[in-house]
């Protein structure tokens, strides 16, 4: 966990992500990412470098059969508040999905933020973290760069004055691979997603095609991250204005 915790310190060293004073709610959905977020933020509270308060929303999303007992005991056990929010959300996905039957992942997303943030609002936060990771900023740079023809990424800190809420990521400089370690040696309980759509989604394939680079050329990895924040050597181009 030390090295989780000190990737959290320096993300928000960088880009000032908590304050004293502050409330924050973690979207929880079961899987690891999400799981150990919650557990190293607290942690980080307990480091006494910032004054904030801390809760866990999971938003029950209708899949079956996901089980979150030995979840709760364990956070129950360490002190860490987790609420679970019902929703309709599933319902509402098989009602708009594609013409083949597969759910709409966009759509997954744009309401399990909503949803976050609603419960946010409900118990008196005022910053939502997700568990967005470094490997899942590469990911979203490559995707919107084959499927958008542009270079963007998810924001570590961005806030949304339509709602009043300002999101979080303090994972965005821990990998996966850094995850699953920390969860191992924690044996922090993961509960196993039931999403239908888990493993086949153009996010699966972005995933395995860094995977390719990364076997070829493993220090792309690093340098892949640190093209991310690496603004002195940005070289774009600009098109002339017309005067």
């Amino acid at each position: 966990m030390r090295k989780i915790l000190g990737c959290i310190k320096k993300a928000d060293k960088d880009y000032q992500m908590i304050e004293d004073g502050d409330c924050i709610a973690v979207g929880v959905s079961g899987g690891k990412d999400s799981m150990l977020l919650l557990y190293a933020l607290f942690l980080y509270q307990q480091m006494k470098i910032k004054d904030f308060d801390l809760i866990g929303i999971h938003i029950n999303m209708g899949f079956p059969n996901m089980d979150f007992t030995e979840a709760d005991v364990f956070f129950k056990e360490n002190n860490i508040t987790l609420h679970h929010e019902d929703s309709q959300i599933y319902e509402i996905l098989k009602l708009n999905a594609e013409e083949d039957g597969r759910l709409k992942c966009s759509l997954c997303s744009k309401f399990k933020k909503a949803s976050v943030i609603e419960a946010a609002k409900k118990y008196q936060c005022n910053k939502v973290a997700f568990a967005h990771h470094a490997d899942d900023a590469i990911e979203t740079l490559l995707m919107n760069a084959i499927f958008g023809g542009r270079l963007s990424t998810f924001k570590p800190n961005m806030y949304m004055d339509r709602t009043d809420t300002t999101f979080i990521r303090p994972f965005v400089y821990v990998f996966e691979s850094d995850i699953i370690n920390a969860c191992h040696h924690t044996s922090l309980p993961i509960v196993a997603t039931t999403c239908p759509m888990d493993g086949h989604t153009k996010r699966q394939e972005a995933k395995e095609l860094l995977w390719g680079l990364y076997e070829q050329y493993p220090m792309a990895k690093q340098n892949f991250l640190k093209m991310l924040h690496n603004q002195e050597k940005l070289a774009l181009w600009m098109k002339a204005v017309d005067k």
